[in-house]
């Protein structure tokens, strides 16, 4: 019986990938990808040669069980991998891991990539303990969420796009307060890699001055935190 992989992949620079990660894409049955085009960059950057199939938000619910069918039968494993990072982390993935398991398949997920990590780290503000919220909802619910957590004490993870972060920047002021601390950090181990430092209003005054471009990283300090994470 197979054996479901789980490979976190770069968000940039494309020597984060592990020897491990280059050793289980190698030797895959084959592997399922967010976007066979951006994966097909990375495979021929490593010269791997394997069949490649799309797995992605519009078809996991219907590909799901014909999936874990063909895990079932293959020969040795199966790697999933999305565009970057870890799959499963705001990335197709979850659905299928969960319905492997359902059917006695074994699941590891490899350690690598991923894009909140350094971006916590990075930013200067506590960083032991920890929320993780993902994407926002869009519209509905959106404001909702943000009460929900005004009076978290734990360092808050948001991704976002850039197309976006003014946005929710403005939002944050509304309902953390302009005096709460917070940091914005783009395109993560990429040669313009940036980290935003300062209060959400500075935040909000730095992005109104300079375009948001790239891929973003969007923390907010825990209620109670009114330490300076640094100067922006």
């Amino acid at each position: 019986m197979g054996m479901l992989y789980i490979v976190p992949t770069p968000v940039g620079n494309l020597e984060d990938i592990t020897l491990r990660a280059i050793r289980i894409l190698r030797e895959a049955d084959f592997v399922l990808a967010e976007d066979t085009r951006t994966s097909a960059k990375l495979m021929k950057h490593l010269d791997i040669q394997v069949p490649m199939y799309s797995y992605h938000k519009f078809n996991e619910h219907k590909a799901v069980a014909s999936l874990v069918e063909r895990i079932q039968n293959c020969e040795h494993h199966v790697a999933l991998i999305s565009d970057a990072g870890t799959p499963g982390i705001s990335d197709p993935g979850f659905l299928l891991a969960r319905e492997a398991v359902r059917n006695g398949l074994d699941v590891q997920c490899l350690p690598g990539a991923t894009a909140f990590v350094p971006a916590l780290v990075s930013s200067a503000l506590p960083c032991d303990k920890f929320v993780f919220e993902g994407f926002l909802p869009q519209k509905k619910g959106r404001q909702t969420r943000l009460k929900f957590l005004k009076d978290e004490e734990r360092t808050i993870v948001f991704y976002e796009s850039p197309y976006r972060v003014l946005k929710t920047l403005t939002q944050f002021v509304e309902v953390f307060g302009p005096e709460r601390q917070g940091a914005a950090v783009r395109e993560i181990s990429k040669i313009h890699e940036e980290c935003v430092r300062g209060t959400l209003a500075q935040l909000v005054e730095h992005f109104t001055k300079n375009e948001p471009r790239g891929e973003f990283v969007l923390l907010v300090g825990g209620a109670g935190d009114t330490a300076p994470a640094a100067n922006n």
